[in-house]
């Protein structure tokens, strides 16, 4: 499971915000604030959904190895972005001819 430290940092590294975390993990953004700042604690389920969401966003969690623990990009930040600008594109979907 990450800590408070390890969500702060993967939030700035996927460049996203609070409320963004927010919307994609179903976790209240001021519950995130108190989280990271460690003045509140979060139960093990909220935990794993911004830790979900922070993945699927491209943070990759490192466990403690000897060196302590960390965060880094799966993707380089250009990767990032490009995904993050196609995931907002929208826009009318349609059917797949494929059977």
């Amino acid at each position: 499971m990450i800590t408070a430290s390890q969500c702060r940092a993967a939030r700035a590294l996927t460049e996203i915000t609070r409320d963004m975390l927010s919307e994609r993990s179903g976790v209240d953004a001021e519950a995130i604030a108190g989280f990271e700042r460690k003045i509140a604690e979060l139960d093990d389920g909220s935990i794993l959904r911004l830790q979900e969401a922070l993945e699927a966003m491209g943070a990759l969690f490192i466990p403690e190895n000897g060196g302590g623990i960390g965060v880094r990009l799966k993707f380089t930040s250009s990767e990032a972005r490009r995904i993050l600008t196609l995931e907002n594109e929208g826009g009318q979907t349609g059917e797949d001819e494929i059977p």
